[in-house]
């Protein structure tokens, strides 16, 4: 018996996102559409409650088996304002066959029309041991355009005793300036974590000996008038680091004193608190400006402490709660 129902036009894995500016104002979705691996999810809330539409970008099972590829479209109307997150790590499984080097991928294009935002900041990603993973997202942003994309990966199940024994991970994002003239590349940020033994042996170091006990590093990449406060936030708080070949001599008791001295100012104070946290929590990070792109490179020994520091680095300056709402956060609180 032949279905009465048209066939589907897209493929396992695929999926699409559409958000748009409502008429009396706040963002809306026009369409989302998800096959298995993939899921999406919106809460549903009145317009005037919340400054932009969230989704939760999901997987079946809690993560993704070797093989599983999964490509997602996101197209921002007009001024639409998104944000998207996930409710946990998104697992990288070990091929459940024989196979070697089963690649799991996944790949995000996004367009971003003029005055709109978008928002991911979602958990990391948590490759297993032997997994191979490949991660594409290309953002093309009109010029007056704002993005805010947190990009990062962990050791693996550190619990179990996994310390960057997956196979291979490769991330790539791209963001590109276009016009109905031009298509400008601003960033092409490409890492690769191969965790195939050196050849020759004990010559060059292993995927764990280069990491040098992080136990998770990340990308953050800024662009766009909404969120340009934050990236030059970054820039100087970078710029306010102790440089290289200075020397502290101060003790963490004095380094704390001297937080909470009362002739210091707010911030002041603040930045002093988060240089010693920083310093115990042995996290390190820099920022640059690429072609009117703020890039955020960092590390950290453990996710946890990672995921401070992101959060808190957000919330001291606040453009993401004003511009995006509270719910863009939530995986870096």
């Amino acid at each position: 018996m032949e279905s009465p129902f048209p066939k589907s036009s897209s493929a396992p894995g695929e999926g699409r996102v559409v958000a748009k500016l409502q008429p009396e104002g706040g963002s809306a979705l026009e369409a989302l559409a998800y096959q298995y691996p993939l899921k999406l999810i919106s809460p549903s809330r009145p317009a005037h409650s919340t400054k932009s539409v969230l989704v939760f970008l999901l997987s079946y099972g809690g993560g993704l088996v070797g093989g599983d590829s999964v490509s997602l479209a996101v197209d921002m109307r007009p001024g639409a304002r998104l944000s998207m997150v996930t409710q946990g790590h998104t697992k990288v499984f070990a091929p459940a066959t024989a196979t070697p080097n089963l690649v799991t991928r996944q790949t995000m294009r996004a367009h971003l029309a003029p005055a709109a935002a978008l928002c991911l900041l979602p958990d990391p990603v948590q490759p297993f041991a032997a997994s191979v993973y490949e991660q594409t997202q290309v953002f093309r942003l009109a010029p007056d355009a704002s993005l805010c994309l947190l990009d990062w990966v962990t050791q693996g199940r550190s619990a179990r005793g996994e310390d960057w024994s997956f196979a291979r991970w490769t991330g790539r994002n791209e963001v590109w300036a276009v016009t109905e003239n031009y298509h400008r590349l601003l960033v092409r940020d490409a890492v690769i974590l191969d965790g195939a033994q050196p050849s020759p042996p004990h010559i060059m170091p292993t995927l764990r000996e280069s990491m040098h006990a992080m136990g998770v590093v990340g990308t953050l990449i800024l662009r766009g008038p909404l969120v340009k406060a934050l990236a030059d936030f970054f820039l100087a708080e970078f710029a306010a680091l102790p440089r290289l070949g200075s020397r502290d001599f101060r003790t963490d008791a004095d380094a704390r004193r001297d937080a909470a001295a009362e002739s210091v100012s707010d911030l002041e104070k603040w930045r002093r608190t988060r240089l010693l946290t920083e310093r115990s929590t042995r996290l390190l990070w820099s920022a640059a400006n690429v072609r009117g792109c703020v890039v955020v490179k960092f590390g950290a020994p453990t996710v946890e402490a990672g995921r401070l520091w992101v959060g808190a680095m957000l919330a001291r300056e606040g453009s993401v709660a004003r511009v995006f709402g509270d719910h863009a956060l939530m995986c870096v609180r």
